[in-house]
């Protein structure tokens, strides 16, 4: 079929795609040969596809392109090359940027199913409809007419515009439906700071409400399939702000009236098991629940008051964290031989560095999965417990009985242990009983808070731990960061930037590639350049070079660094600067993440 042509008559005709026209230019375009072209026209001719777009139909026989055999002819590349052929505007969906309240007010849910479109953004002048059924258009005037804006049409993929059309206006009903429910919240029940009676209205909203019920599975839902880490419900003034923290970065994604908001915050609190009526200090709390591919997923539960009422962050754990291998965790071959020596060692103590968001919990946990067997009784006291493991004898810290870290470590040295992993070292009691089990034939792992492996000596001598001590339960310390790894789908090649390559001294500069890949940006990452993260590690082992040192009077940072780098010890910038000649990251991303002192 000629398209240009074809294009204005169905137009004029408004009507649907049909599966017969899809095939015969799927052929025409050398897409597909004869016997797969004469599958779809009996499929067209002799079967009743109902309502089920031509381009699912395509797709559900798995089809592969004949110019391009890679290709798999899915809805996402069918609606790619309509539009292509249309001259037509193409948008992925991305439900991160689309404001699902308003677009909601736009037109009705049974008129946007009716005529098969999707409001994806509203402006003042304008509104962007995407829609899988490019001639049906005779809806476009009379929407111009009632908006008293331009419409601007877009192609998109039409099981999204079907998945999100179902969740953006279910999620928009739930909030009316909860705000409707009651007429306001008692200011009491809110505690804002800046309290305000409003004559008249009294009640608050039931945090079991069908709708906040709703909203609620509707927001863990979501966080899952957009990979979120975090979920912050942050109470304001007006509105309540819904942000996800992906790849290490926070998204804005929905917003709720402050009402509607303050219960969803009280559901969470039900199914976390918190209480309810304390509103006034920070509390925790954990929930299980099953992610879409029904595995079990734990969420840390945390509270904390702010001017506006409660603010809740809730931390997912993924639940591939206990299969991972040191290698998925972003460990060189080189670094894990390394890691391996330190953990097969009897006794000692093992410490990981790192800022909060780090991944260092997701190697502890690993590191222990991969120790734990039958014969051995692995205990650990954390604070809070991260996830709930069934090979570990896991203790969490309750300050509201006077159970800190080192009561717990010296409880757990009662309990016949092999392997102990402290949550934290934050003190120097805890410090001093974590090394003294290390040292009486129990292997530790534990964490601190430094920028790299060398300032984790220095940071044990500052809580007051003698330099003796640390020099003869120490096996090793490891700092490590999370670095993004670049989109496969748009990665480039590029030259290094000039400014970051002069700041490399010798001889790492050999380490970088002429052309490095950097990030693009493209449908598949939201623009970012960035899915997923990887660790890039600096491990030093005390050696008997770097004991000697902590034998001096004075310990001295710079010879301990100098020390531990003269035996092999790369710094997390150079780990880095690994990761980027692979292609996995870029220079930009380690510049951000690294310390630039770990390069010394």
């Amino acid at each position: 079929m000629d398209v240009g042509t074809e294009k204005k008559s169905l137009s004029a005709e408004s009507r649907r795609i049909r599966l017969d026209e899809v095939s015969d230019q799927l052929l025409a375009d050398g897409l597909i040969d004869k016997a797969q072209h004469e599958l779809l026209m009996l499929k067209a001719r002799f079967r009743d596809t109902g309502e089920q777009h031509p381009f699912a139909i395509v797709a559900s026989h798995e089809l592969m392109t004949v110019t391009r055999p890679s290709q798999e002819l899915n809805q996402e590349f069918l609606s790619q090359w309509l539009a292509d052929k249309l001259a037509m505007p193409y948008r992925r969906i991305d439900p991160l940027k689309v404001d699902a309240a308003r677009i909601a007010t736009v037109v009705s849910y049974s008129y946007a199913e009716r005529n098969k479109l999707l409001p994806i953004e509203v402006t003042s002048g304008y509104v962007v409809i995407a829609t899988a059924e490019p001639y049906l258009t005779g809806w476009m005037k009379e929407l111009e007419h009632i908006l008293s804006k331009e419409v601007r049409l877009e192609l998109s993929n039409p099981a999204d515009i079907e998945r999100f059309r179902v969740e953006f206006y279910a999620i928009s009903n739930s909030v009316v439906g909860a705000s409707d429910d009651k007429l306001g919240v008692l200011p009491s029940e809110i505690n804002n700071l800046e309290q305000m009676l409003e004559m008249g209205k009294a009640g608050s909203l039931d945090a079991n409400d069908q709708h906040v019920v709703k909203i609620v599975d509707w927001l863990l839902q979501y966080a899952f399939d957009q990979r979120a880490s975090d979920i912050h419900l942050e109470p304001r003034r007006e509105q309540g702000n819904i942000r996800f923290r992906i790849d290490g970065m926070l998204h804005q994604v929905y917003q709720l009236p402050t009402q509607v908001m303050a219960a969803v915050i009280s559901r969470i609190k039900i199914l976390g098991r918190m209480d309810l009526a304390e509103k006034r200090r920070p509390l925790d709390g954990r929930l299980k629940t099953k992610a879409p591919n029904g595995s079990e997923v734990e969420l840390r539960l945390s509270t904390m008051p702010t001017a506006f009422g409660e603010k809740m962050v809730m931390r997912i754990f993924d639940p591939d964290i206990l299969v991972k291998n040191f290698a998925d965790l972003g460990f060189g071959n080189a670094e894990s031989v390394q890691w391996q020596g330190m953990i097969d060692k009897p006794h000692g103590i093992i410490l990981v560095t790192g800022p909060t968001g780090s991944g260092k919990t997701t190697t502890l946990y690993s590191t222990l999965k991969h120790l734990a067997k039958p014969e051995l009784n692995i205990c650990t006291i954390e604070d809070p417990i991260e996830m709930v493991v069934p090979d570990f004898n896991q203790m969490q810290v309750q300050h509201n009985i006077d159970l800190a870290f080192a009561d717990g470590v010296r409880a757990l040295l009662r309990q016949d242990p092999d392997i102990i992993m402290v949550g934290e070292i934050r003190d120097r009691e805890t410090a001093e009983v974590a090394i003294q089990a290390a040292l009486t034939g129990h292997l530790v792992l534990s964490t601190l808070h430094t920028n790299d492996a060398v300032l984790a000596i220095t940071r044990l001598l500052e809580i007051g731990v003698p330099q003796y001590m640390i020099g003869a339960s120490v096996i090793g310390v490891v700092a490590q960061r999370l670095v993004r790894t670049l989109c496969p789908h748009c990665k480039q090649p590029v030259a290094p930037d000039k400014e970051m390559w002069e700041s490399l001294s010798q001889p790492w500069k050999s380490t970088v590639p002429e052309k490095i890949m950097a990030a693009a940006g493209c449908l598949e990452c939201r623009q970012t350049g960035y899915a997923g993260r990887v660790g890039i590690y600096e491990m030093m082992t005390l050696s008997s070079g770097v004991r000697e040192l902590l034998r001096q009077p004075q310990v001295e940072v710079v010879k301990i660094r100098q020390q531990a780098q003269k035996e092999g010890m790369r710094p997390l910038r150079i780990s880095g600067l690994q990761k980027v000649a692979k292609g996995l990251t870029s220079l930009d991303e380690i510049f951000r993440v690294a310390p630039p002192q770990a390069e010394e």
